[in-house]
């Protein structure tokens, strides 16, 4: 999809809490909300699993949108003639931040006595 499509949606849940801009993406009738989402859903998944924060606690620091690659392709055209067109990607960065959570501490593990061998004859 286009950066130019994708930015404009970005830019309505730029600052915003994860929580508030799933909602806005979720009711957002453009096609390019469903891409967002799905950037903003992992980078909440990494933060939670990864980085020790708290999901309820994140907000979007900076989202942006940068051009991909173009895939140069050919259309048909009038009179047997054809016309380029590109196929244009998009890189969406996300950067969220919260509080950090605390680290639950290991259960206490029991230490087997240690084996003792018998020697037969």
């Amino acid at each position: 999809m286009s950066p130019r499509k994708v930015g404009v949606v970005a830019g309505l849940v730029r600052g915003r809490t994860v929580a508030d801009a799933l909602v806005i993406l979720s009711h957002t009738p453009r096609a390019s909300a469903l891409p967002v989402m799905k950037v903003i859903e992992s980078a909440r998944a990494n933060a939670d699993h990864n980085h020790m924060l708290k999901p309820d606690t994140l907000r979007i620091v900076e989202i942006s949108v940068t051009p991909g690659v173009r895939l140069k392709r050919y259309r048909p055209a009038a009179r047997g003639r054809a016309l380029p067109f590109q196929r244009r990607t998009s890189h969406i960065h996300v950067v969220v931040d919260g509080e950090k959570r605390v680290p639950k501490k290991p259960a206490a593990t029991v230490k087997a006595a240690p084996k003792v061998k018998k020697e037969t004859k």
